[in-house]
């Protein structure tokens, strides 16, 4: 990217704001993370009530905490800064190699930029003393796929993208490729890290295929309650034999990844 507009983006995204800002991003979702595998393990042992154990029970736990409101703001600046920098560093990051590679982060980049968007215009809603539920939202979104022409199809599709990016995330902790994003301290703290790194990719990937499993089912029954996203994975895991156990396996996985991305946050390769 050569051209003025090339140029003015590698600025943006290599400024010291930007990465100020960025790193706070990776705080807001390492604090997520953490809230998130407390409620999972909250289900498990029949004490999580009614939240949703997602980024919308997050948000809304957030709420009722002390400075909470002010939480939210900074988890809002965070996410949409992490996000608009991962947007920015797909096309302005010159680190691949190839035309194959170049395009794999582009769409890498691309998709966690928005994903990143998507989480702070919902913090910014709880920001501002509103309420969402992304289990709600994505049923609805599955009952309107479901009912369209053809949906099922793009119904199957998504799970199936969901599974391979699962895979991918267990992949990336096993194999400890997740350390290519940071700078690893040598030492006792360094193998900490990796540990966390790796038992929090792998309870994401579980978690995050189990979502994909549940849009298969909801695919083949035509049964759009099971297209629930994050919530509703887990919360099938309630009813499965062992399931309390993997359950809990997969909170304490996500606190990991919470503590993890405290540290990345520190040490992230911007």
């Amino acid at each position: 990217m050569s051209t003025p507009a090339g140029r003015a983006a590698r600025s943006a995204k290599n400024s010291t704001v930007m990465h100020v800002l960025a790193r706070a991003g990776f705080v807001a979702s390492g604090l997520l993370h953490l809230i998130i595998g407390f409620i999972a393990i909250a289900l498990a042992t029949g004490t999580g009530g009614g939240t949703e154990a997602d980024q919308s029970g997050a948000l809304s736990q957030l709420t009722r905490a002390p400075g909470g409101q002010l939480l939210l703001w900074c988890a809002t600046i965070g996410f949409a800064a992490l996000g608009l920098w991962l947007l920015l560093s797909a096309f302005a990051d010159r680190s691949w190699q190839g035309k194959r590679s170049r395009a794999a982060h582009i769409v890498q980049n691309l998709a966690k930029g928005v994903i990143y968007l998507v989480l702070a215009f919902t913090a910014f809603t709880f920001a501002r003393g509103g309420t969402d539920s992304s289990a709600q939202s994505t049923s609805q979104i599955g009952g309107t796929l479901l009912r369209a022409p053809g949906g099922v199809f793009v119904v199957v599709a998504i799970g199936i993208v969901l599974l391979g990016i699962a895979g991918y995330m267990v992949f990336k902790g096993v194999s400890k490729r997740f350390e290519r994003d940071i700078r690893v301290p040598s030492g006792p703290t360094g193998r900490a890290i990796s540990i966390l790194g790796v038992i929090g990719y792998v309870a994401r990937g579980v978690a995050l295929g189990a979502v994909g499993v549940l849009f298969l089912v909801g695919a083949a029954t035509h049964d759009a309650s099971k297209t629930t996203g994050l919530d509703g994975a887990l919360r099938s895991f309630v009813s499965l034999p062992f399931g309390m156990v993997v359950l809990i396996a997969i909170g304490v996985g996500w606190l990991a990844y919470g503590i993890y991305a405290f540290f990345r946050a520190r040490l992230a390769r911007l």
